[in-house]
């Protein structure tokens, strides 16, 4: 309860006025459920009963009573409109602020925070997490204008007769009770009904993000087993959580109409001793019919608080989550090729240590080749390049400057990056090279052409207005990754980093990206390059090589040199050459013997 009020209570003071409004109206729809209840005494007293009696009544007290008892409506339902807008807005506000924030603090955290939480996790606490935290947002200026309604109802019952308002009181002490048995119940499985949800997330996600891996091998059975058995237990712990508020809600409501039997029958024998008159008897009852329905409002803040505590803590996890990027405020040159210093750096994923000490140097204008057997780093470097991870020890160099040194904005500004894995959006040829930056169409077609992608996106029905689909699944391998490039090569970045960035592409297409890449070195998209490359003839393209065994610098030099002087390097280049050689003279054979 202590959790669930304060979370309410942060609310609170971020939207103070919002707040207040709709409590100002929730408190007018209050005090017109108690001027109801008093108007209605008042016609029992003035009109019906004397109705009866005379078989009339006057009708200047006819039409007063219909004025006060359609006066009462009025502004109640005034009340009601109200205090739900701004309820509403404070709702979802606090959402929408949540939202931003989470996103803001993942586009903070480094990459190293985002490999130890699963993507389902961080859609679940942008998502569901962020809506469950502030869900008692919703019924609360009702209930706090409940508060109003049931100290004036109090008050009104006091005054009226002291006896009959005492034996109302009695079913306060139970509703406090039920609520503490409830809270205490209804708290462990919220929260774990919470945690199903983001377990449930995420395996849909993996499931739709791999989904060529599971229609490729047959899987589609054992992903649909594995997310079926993970809903189930979702269903069983929401269905607990419905049995313990499905147990709840029709107890509190039937406390106050307990309130009102009891009411009735005290009161009929007080009224029988002319100790009230009927117009009490009426108003005292009709109060407590009213209070049945503001009474669960009470009930439903009470309802969401243990889900919101659990929301709430999961979003304040993300906002809490240490090790976001700190940055100076030095800035990088703009023009000119970019000299690269990597200086004893070393990293490690938990224990497992992957790089060792690297240290090398990239000269502005040359292009330098990374090669390395698979796990030796080279990927886990490149990422430093750009600062998507900070070294735990040593540091990465851009013209003298660390990276940690620079400001906000400022690499991203310098170095640009073309990953392994490519990315495209559900968006046109355009949208993804430009990605929302005011490139003029010649820059973005100099781009393609460089990336050696201005053929086939002529030939595209629209051109650069083409859309690509969803990860780019009209294009193939080869055109992903050079719509990347040319995403990357259209920043004009003073470090140009390629991370194994043309696999996909055909060797021909390559070695003419890679001698564009090299005589562009005398015209204004002038770049240093960094190219992580298995290909021989990628590699000799390369000024220099560097070449990486178990997360350290074995051995570096040009590509002659180090065919003759290092024998992992020899092995693993040449590898790749005997691979396609052999695959070549295989297709041969078979050709000659069909």
């Amino acid at each position: 309860m202590r959790q669930g009020l304060r979370v309410l209570g942060v609310a609170i003071r971020a939207e103070k006025a919002v707040f207040a409004a709709a409590v100002l109206f929730s408190s007018v729809y209050g005090a017109m459920t108690v001027a109801s209840a008093w108007a209605l005494g008042w016609a029992a007293e003035n009109v019906v009963r004397p109705t009866f009696a005379r078989g009339e009544a006057a009708t200047g007290v006819i039409v007063l009573g219909t004025l006060l008892i359609l006066g009462t409506a009025l502004l109640k339902a005034m009340g009601v409109a109200g205090r739900r807008y701004f309820a509403g807005v404070m709702q979802y506000r606090m959402q929408a602020r949540s939202r931003r924030g989470v996103t803001r603090q993942y586009l903070k955290l480094p990459l190293a925070w985002h490999h130890r939480h699963p993507t389902g996790q961080l859609l679940s606490n942008a998502n569901s997490d962020a809506e469950a935290a502030w869900a008692p947002l919703a019924p609360l200026p009702m209930a706090v204008g409940v508060i109003v309604m049931l100290v004036t109802a109090a008050v009104a019952m006091v005054v009226t007769d002291p006896v009959l308002a005492l034996v109302g009181f009695l079913i306060f002490p139970a509703i406090a009770l039920l609520n503490l048995v409830y809270q205490r119940r209804l708290s462990p499985l919220a929260t774990r009904a919470q945690q199903l949800r983001a377990d449930v997330s995420e395996i849909a996600h993996e499931s739709f993000d791999g989904a060529l891996v599971v229609k490729t091998l047959g899987r589609e059975d054992t992903e649909t087993a594995r997310f079926q058995a993970k809903a189930a237990e979702l269903r069983d712990a929401n269905i607990a959580v419905g049995r313990v508020r499905g147990l709840f809600d029709p107890l509190l409501e039937a406390l106050p109409t307990l309130g009102v039997l009891a009411v009735l029958l005290v009161g009929a024998v007080r009224l029988e001793s002319g100790a009230i008159t009927a117009g009490v008897l009426v108003q005292v009852a009709y109060l407590f019919t009213l209070l049945a329905f503001p009474i669960r409002a009470l009930g439903w803040v009470l309802a969401e608080l243990p889900r919101a505590v659990v929301g709430y803590e999961r979003v304040q996890a993300v906002l809490d989550a240490t090790g976001s990027m700190e940055y100076g405020a030095a800035t990088l040159a703009a023009d000119a090729p970019a000299r690269l210093e990597v200086r004893d750096l070393s990293y490690a994923y938990g224990d497992f240590r992957v790089l060792h000490e690297v240290s090398f140097e990239v000269e502005p204008g040359r292009t330098v080749a990374l090669v390395g057997p698979t796990g030796s780093g080279k990927s886990t470097l490149v990422q430093t390049f750009v600062r998507l991870v900070d070294p735990e020890a040593g540091a990465v160099l851009i013209d003298g400057t660390d990276l940690r040194e620079v400001a906000r904005g400022g690499v991203s500004d310098a170095v640009s990056l073309v990953p392994q894995q490519t990315f495209l959006f559900d968006d046109t040829v355009r949208g993804n090279v430009t990605l929302g930056l005011p490139i003029p169409d010649q820059e973005v077609w100099a781009a393609l052409r460089l990336a050696q992608a201005d053929g086939f996106v002529s030939a595209l029905p629209a051109g650069l207005d083409t859309m690509v689909g969803e990860r780019g699944t009209t294009l193939s391998g080869g055109q992903r990754q050079r719509l990347a490039l040319a995403r990357a090569l259209a920043r004009r970045p003073r470090l140009l980093v390629l991370d194994d960035a043309t696999s996909s592409v055909d060797p021909q297409v390559e070695a003419k990206i890679l001698t564009g890449l090299r005589d562009a070195a005398a015209t204004s998209a002038a770049s240093t390059v960094v190219v992580v490359a298995y290909r021989m003839a990628t590699i000799a393209l390369a000024d220099e090589v560097v070449y990486l065994e178990h997360g350290r610098v074995a051995d570096r030099g040009t590509h002659d040199e180090l065919l003759v002087r290092c024998e992992g390097y020899r092995n693993l280049v040449t590898a790749y050459e005997r691979e396609e050689a052999e695959r070549e003279a295989l297709e041969s054979d078979e050709e000659i013997n069909a």
